[in-house]
């Protein structure tokens, strides 16, 4: 029964979309012209491609940045049971945080963070 509320919370969430969803379709107004079809409501033209190519540096910086702070949400477990770990979890926590600035050090080195126009 553990899991019980948590399958009746997904139920009534996937209900109440249902019925939100439903009722937006039979009240909203649904009038379609060569404006509505158009790819902006607007009327403008389109003047340029909308597929942009960007640096890949771009991506790479997201990409650590993610790598990154998904990496320092493992601190917080440790922090909330520092009491209860004690020596054992500060030596593996500079463990931790020693092989992440190696990381960062690594990926700066190989020049990760430096965009050039």
């Amino acid at each position: 029964m553990e899991y019980g509320y948590i399958l009746l919370t997904f139920l009534i969430v996937l209900a109440l979309g249902a019925t939100l969803l439903s009722i937006g379709a039979l009240v909203r107004p649904s009038v379609r012209n060569k404006f509505k079809l158009s790819p902006y409501e607007s009327g403008m033209p389109i003047l340029d491609d909308a597929h942009v190519s960007f640096n890949v540096r771009y991506y790479l910086i997201a990409v650590m940045f993610v790598i990154f702070d998904i990496e320092t949400i493992f601190l917080i477990p440790w922090a909330v049971h520092f009491d209860v770990l004690g020596l054992f979890g500060l030596i593996e926590i500079f463990i931790f945080i020693t092989i992440l600035i190696v990381g960062y050090f690594y990926a700066y080195r190989k020049g990760t963070f430096v965009i050039k126009g």
